[in-house]
C-alpha cells in the first residue's frame, strides 16, 4: 500500500474516532503538514465522504453522521477483527448465524485482495453458546431499557411460562447468556431474567424512573447474585488454604480465587463458594495434600465433614436435611 493510501486510511479512522478534529492535531497525529491534511482531506471528499470543515481559533474538520458512505475501507487490523467478531457470532448467544455469515461474505467483496486473502485465511470453529436468543427480543428488550418503558413478557420454558411485569434497567451478557436486570412491580424486588426464555408483549407499557442497582451497577449485581450475594460481587463463604500442588497444576481451575506459590510444590490459595462444602468439594477434586489456614468457620465445618464421610463409609450416613447456602433464596434469581 502506497504512503499516501495508508496516509487516508489512518485520517479516515481518525475522524471516525471522535466528533471533531482540530487542524493541526490531526497533522501532528499523521506526522505531516496542515497543508497535506486539506489535500488528503480533499481525496477523501473526492472518494465520497461528507467532510465539513469546523470554523473556529484552531480551525477543525468533521466526518459527517448519516451520510450514505462508499465502498469501506479497512486497514489490515480492521479486516482481522471484523472476520474474527463475525466468525465469533454463535459464541455471542444472540441467533445471528447466517446473518453473520453473510454479511463477513458482503464486506469481503469490497475489500482489496490483499486483505481479502487475510480474513480468508482466519477460520475457526465456533462451539456456540449453550443458548439462543431471538434477535427480535434482544431488540424490543433493548428499547424499552433504553426508553426506561415497563415491560410486559411471559418467562419459563416448554414446560410453562408466567406472565411478568418488570422496569427494565439493563441488559447484561455473560457467558454466551443474556441477562436482564429489572425491578419486578408484582414482588417489590429486583429479578433476573434471561433473555432467551422471555417472550416480549408488544407495544411497551408506560414509562417509569429508574431506580439506584443495590451494588451501583448491573455487572456489579448479576455477578453477586451468581455468588448469593445482594449488594457485592463477593462469596458467601470464602477460605484460605494451603495446597500441595505446583502453581500450573492449580491455575486453570483457579477462576476469580487468588494464588501464591509458597514452594514449588505448594501454594496458598484464597477462594470462595456458595457454602464451606462446596469450597470443601473445591479442594477435594485436586486430590491433594492440604491444610486450611482459617477462618475459624472453616476448620469447624472440615470437622463435621470428617465425621460425616467417616460415617458413610461406616455404611451408616447422619440423617441430615439438605444444607442451605448462605445468602440462598431461590424466589430472589429467576431460573438461570
Amino acid at each position: 500500500m502506497s504512503a499516501t493510501s495508508s496516509r487516508l486510511l489512518a485520517l479516515l479512522s481518525l475522524l471516525q474516532s471522535r466528533r471533531d478534529w482540530p487542524g493541526q492535531l490531526l497533522a501532528d497525529r499523521l506526522e505531516v503538514t496542515s497543508r497535506t491534511v486539506r489535500r488528503d482531506i480533499d481525496r477523501l471528499r473526492g472518494l465520497g465522504y461528507s467532510i465539513t470543515a469546523v470554523k473556529g481559533p484552531d480551525g477543525g474538520y468533521r466526518l459527517a453522521a448519516g451520510s450514505e458512505l462508499p465502498p469501506l475501507l479497512f486497514d489490515d487490523e480492521q479486516a482481522v477483527a471484523i472476520a474474527v467478531a463475525l466468525q465469533s457470532a454463535p459464541s455471542t448467544g444472540i441467533d445471528l448465524d447466517e446473518a453473520a455469515a453473510r454479511a463477513l461474505t458482503t464486506v469481503r467483496q469490497v475489500m482489496p485482495s490483499r486483505l481479502r486473502h487475510r480474513i480468508d485465511g482466519i477460520r475457526f470453529a465456533d462451539a456456540g453458546a449453550p443458548t439462543q436468543v431471538d434477535p427480535g427480543v434482544l431488540e424490543a428488550v433493548s428499547t424499552a431499557t433504553r426508553e426506561r418503558r415497563i415491560l410486559r413478557f411471559d418467562y419459563g420454558d416448554d414446560e410453562g411460562r408466567l406472565p411478568r411485569l418488570v422496569e427494565p434497567h439493563a441488559i447484561v451478557a455473560r457467558s454466551g447468556r443474556w441477562y436482564l436486570v429489572a425491578w419486578d412491580l408484582d414482588q417489590h424486588d429486583w429479578r433476573i431474567h434471561r433473555l432467551d426464555r422471555m417472550s416480549p408483549r408488544i407495544p411497551g407499557g408506560a414509562p417509569f424512573t429508574p431506580r439506584p442497582i443495590p451494588t451501583g451497577d448491573a455487572r456489579t449485581f448479576l455477578a453477586a447474585r451468581f455468588k448469593g450475594s445482594d449488594d457485592a460481587d463477593r462469596w458467601p463463604c470464602s477460605g484460605e488454604f494451603l495446597l500441595g500442588l505446583p502453581p500450573e497444576r492449580i491455575a486453570p481451575w483457579l477462576g476469580d480465587g487468588e494464588m501464591a506459590p509458597v514452594s514449588e510444590t505448594t501454594c496458598r490459595i484464597r477462594v470462595g463458594s456458595w457454602s464451606w462444602a462446596g469450597l470443601m468439594s473445591w479442594i477435594l477434586r485436586f486430590d491433594a495434600p492440604f491444610t486450611i489456614l482459617g477462618p475459624e468457620d472453616f476448620r469447624d465445618s472440615a470437622a463435621a465433614f470428617a465425621a460425616r464421610i467417616s460415617a458413610a463409609g461406616a455404611g451408616a450416613p447422619e440423617e441430615r436435611p439438605p444444607e442451605r447456602l448462605p445468602g440462598d433464596d431461590p424466589s430472589r434469581l429467576s431460573r438461570r
